[in-house]
């Protein structure tokens, strides 16, 4: 297996009050309250059956504004240069986003979510649900995010195409 090629496309776009990175939560924990819709494309809305009755689900989402790929990054809440990998930093080989965001209601092809932190008209690339049962596994370690760091909970430029310095 070597460098394939594969092509995502995406299934709807997704809105928030959020226009720019800066200010923006960082993860959907520190987001509480924050609202937004999930547009799925019409021809995609049948796939929505049955997802009414989880409380949370898994956004995928396309980086469209992130940063070129760095291997080594400062992430939000350390000051020290890690992998990108060990990371949850958006300037990735595929700017792959995920975020477990809370479904509050759905009418058509519209989702009503809340702890959003995701930037207004990403575009969406897959839904799942989220299960306890299957994603939370008590007691796994966090490597360096165990240790005292960046109280940082709101983005500032750092990972944006448009910001060129490291912070």
């Amino acid at each position: 297996m070597g460098e394939e090629t594969f092509i995502v496309k995406p299934i709807g776009v997704i809105r928030s009050p959020f226009t720019q990175a800066e200010g923006t939560p960082i993860q959907p924990s520190l987001a509480e309250g924050a609202t937004g819709i999930v547009e799925v494309f019409p021809e995609y809305a049948e796939g929505l059956q049955d997802l009414k009755g989880f409380e949370r689900i898994w956004l995928i989402y396309w980086f469209d504004r992130s940063c070129e790929l760095k291997l080594k990054v400062i992430p939000f809440r350390d000051t020290k240069e890690r992998g990108v990998f060990a990371t949850r930093a958006p300037c990735r080989p595929n700017k792959i986003g995920l975020s477990s965001v809370r479904l509050l209601d759905i009418k058509g092809s519209i989702l009503k979510v809340a702890d959003i932190d995701i930037l207004d008209g990403t575009p969406l690339l897959d839904i799942k649900p989220y299960v306890p049962r299957f994603d939370i596994y008590q007691g796994a370690r966090s490597g360096w995010l165990e240790r005292d760091g960046n109280d940082l909970t709101r983005a500032d430029r750092r990972f944006t195409s448009d910001n060129d310095t490291d912070l």
